[in-house]
């Protein structure tokens, strides 16, 4: 998972989550979750002279910060003055941050920026690796800014408005009174926060994080829920205005047709669309375009099947982002069920939109690097539950994790085959990804692992040492050793799939604090501002004498991923980053890798149908086949970064503007 797969969770840390005590509070202490399991802590407190000191941390597999800060506000209390964090940051690089405004001039420096500015006017300093009670902070200068309107630095304008109230009560007999808002100007979509009726925080719920005061843990699911409604609310009424239904149909002229089963390019095409299905594809001179049909001229632009992104942790705002990239159908490999069971239902009815969804059941060992799961298991009657509770559900899937006891494979690997159901994961600690293939994965989900069967036994994978002693040593792979060819033959042999996703690595291999992360620099501009800034990478940030050996290590994942494909070992593009950007990245480090271009789309569209079995009515543009399909302006078979030259997004029938779409959550359109 690189810094940029975390976006979320780092925003977490330093936008909309907490807040701080009322003046007359000497200490709140918050509890913070993490996938409903308790995974860290805030603790906010006042001095006397009015200075805020916070801390916080949290564990994420081995992984997260621990930040300690220091704020001073105006005269007025509302906007800081002073802030100073140090401590670590997620990827356990040091924090050293500090801004100061003073005299009209603010100065600030962090791990990625150092400016000193002219600020005669007020603006609110949103810190890089600062606390998240910080929001409650933003919230109070909002509140109290003419228009409820505020500029920020270093660039941008946050707003906050009120969504609705509620009454919620503790298990003690306390109850509360509290105020849904949003602050909206700091990311691709709303932030959500929960105010008292003094604007304190009492609650801030993001994904599958949930920061509430200590005792209050009884009111975070009605939170959730009337949060969750206003969030289903707004993306209801998106859909409604951005998705475009033709009443007499679709035709789609002159278009330039990608065919993923011969890697070749027909020209002067038509494609007719009824409803949901492709009606005729065929040559424009051959295919009658039926009266009242609506058309669109493609002008000899390419069209594809849509693309299919296999590796995904599901939200909200993804949906939109997907779409506007051309990812009409995605695999989400881990997910709170009832969340994803709910985003799948509103994505297929129209309520919202977002591509078309395919689950996995994910499932680990319990222990201190147990993944983002509810479903923790250390027997066989429980792990044997949960591989049939998911396939009740309608599961395709079961994903395997770190921590997991190897001795429950056997198990689970009998029950997930005779449910017709695929089996993958990470490579449980103790086993080697040549034990897991003999053992019947049909997947490994990260390069990582694969680079791992080469390196000694007794790295403990379930911590960050499954990147640290990869980056270290991968480069020093012999890829003409016998025992390399080998399992690369092994993998052939047993149809092993390979999920590389190459793009969650690079940044965290190669990234740099003061440079933005090169999975995400291509696009960079086109953000708002705030998401921008998030953007520089660091990732492992090794010292300087290892920089190099990194970068080489990465190189050699790249290798891997060729070699497998020069072998006819199956890949699949998947990505665990952000939604849409990052897997036009991924594409491009394949043919970056060596896979030329129409393989990698081959890879991108059919090949991944044909993995999850639904190439009968997906992954390629032909009659009688599901209506998902996207129109590039430019020749990805030539050049592959014209992928993200969408300019036409079809899927199931419904027809999307990706400009308008980017549009909604603020990214500029591509030039």
């Amino acid at each position: 998972m690189s810094k940029v797969s975390t976006l979320c969770l780092l925003l977490l840390a330093s936008l909309p989550l907490a807040a701080a005590p009322a003046p007359s509070a000497q200490e709140v202490r918050y509890t913070f979750l993490f996938s409903g399991n308790k995974a860290g802590e805030a603790v906010s407190r006042v001095e006397a002279n009015g200075e805020r000191l916070y801390t916080f941390e949290f564990n994420d597999r081995g992984r997260g910060p621990k930040t300690s800060t220091r704020i001073r506000l105006d005269k007025q209390g509302l906007l800081p003055v002073f802030e100073e964090t140090t401590g670590n940051d997620y990827w356990k690089s040091p924090v050293d941050e500090h801004f100061e405004w003073k005299e009209g001039r603010a100065v600030w420096k962090n791990g990625s920026e150092k400016e000193d500015r002219e600020l005669r006017s007020p603006a609110f300093y949103l810190s890089l690796n600062g606390p998240p009670q910080e929001t409650e902070l933003l919230a109070k200068a909002l509140l109290a800014a003419p228009g409820n309107r505020l500029p920020v630095l270093p660039t941008g304008e946050a707003q906050i408005a009120k969504v609705s109230s509620l009454q919620v009560k503790n298990s003690a007999g306390g109850s509360a009174t509290v105020d849904l808002y949003t602050i909206s100007g700091l990311g691709f979509t709303p932030g959500y926060v929960w105010l008292d009726s003094k604007h304190d925080l009492f609650a801030s719920l993001q994904g599958w994080a949930a920061l509430f005061p200590e005792g209050w843990n009884d009111a975070v699911p009605e939170l959730t829920k009337v949060q969750d409604a206003a969030i289903a609310a707004r993306y209801k009424d998106l859909a409604a205005k951005l998705t475009h239904h033709p009443a007499g149909g679709l035709a789609i002229r002159h278009a330039r047709l990608f065919d993923p089963e011969t890697k070749t390019v027909r020209p002067d095409v038509t494609v007719v669309v009824s409803g949901n299905r492709i009606q005729a594809v065929g040559p424009d001179a051959e295919v009658q375009v039926p009266a009242g049909a609506e058309v669109v001229d493609a002008a000899g632009k390419m069209l594809l099947p849509g693309l299919w992104d296999m590796h995904t942790h599901l939200g909200e705002d993804q949906g939109i982002m997907h779409l506007a990239a051309g990812v009409t159908t995605v695999r989400d490999m881990a997910n709170d069920t009832d969340k994803l069971l709910d985003l799948r239902k509103r994505w297929d009815d129209g309520d919202a939109i977002g591509p078309r969804v395919l689950m996995a059941g994910f499932m680990d060992g319990p222990g201190p690097y147990a993944g983002p799961s509810k479903v923790l298991v250390d027997t066989e009657e429980k792990a044997l539950a949960a591989v049939d509770n998911y396939a009740k559900l309608g599961y395709v899937q079961i994903k395997l994790y770190s921590s997991l006891d190897p001795k429950l494979v056997p198990a689970i690997e009998k029950r997930t085959h005779q449910l017709g159901l695929r089996l993958s994961g990470h490579i449980p600690n103790g086993m080697s990804a040549e034990q897991a293939v003999r053992a019947g994965f049909d997947e490994i989900q990260h390069v990582n692992f694969l680079m791992l069967n080469f390196l000694p036994p007794d790295i403990d994978t379930r911590t960050p040492a499954r990147f640290t002693e990869v980056a270290k040593h991968a480069a020093e792979l012999d890829f003409n050793s016998e025992r390399v060819r080998n399992f690369i033959a092994l993998l052939k042999e047993r149809g092993t799939v390979s999920d590389p996703t190459l793009v969650a690595f690079e940044g965290m291999f190669t990234g740099r604090p003061d440079q933005l992360d090169p999975s995400l620099a291509p696009v960079a501009d086109r953000f708002p501002a705030q998401v921008r800034r998030a953007v520089f990478g660091g990732g492992l940030n090794p010292p300087a004498e290892l920089v190099q050996r990194y970068r080489d290590s990465y190189r050699a994942m790249q290798n891997m991923v060729r070699a497998l494909h020069d072998a006819g070992v199956t890949i699949v593009a998947g990505t665990d980053a952000m939604a849409g950007f990052c897997y036009h990245r991924e594409l491009e480090l394949y043919v970056d890798s060596g896979i030329p271009a129409p393989d990698v789309l081959a890879i991108a569209t059919l090949g991944a149908a044909r993995v999850m079995k639904r190439d009968g009515e997906r992954g390629s543009v032909a009659a009688g086949k599901l209506a998902d399909m996207i129109l590039v302006d430019g020749d990805p078979t030539k050049n592959i970064s014209d992928i993200r030259r969408v300019v036409l997004t079809v899927k199931d029938g419904a027809v999307y503007d990706p400009a308008k779409l980017y549009e909604t959550i603020g990214v500029k359109p591509v030039e």
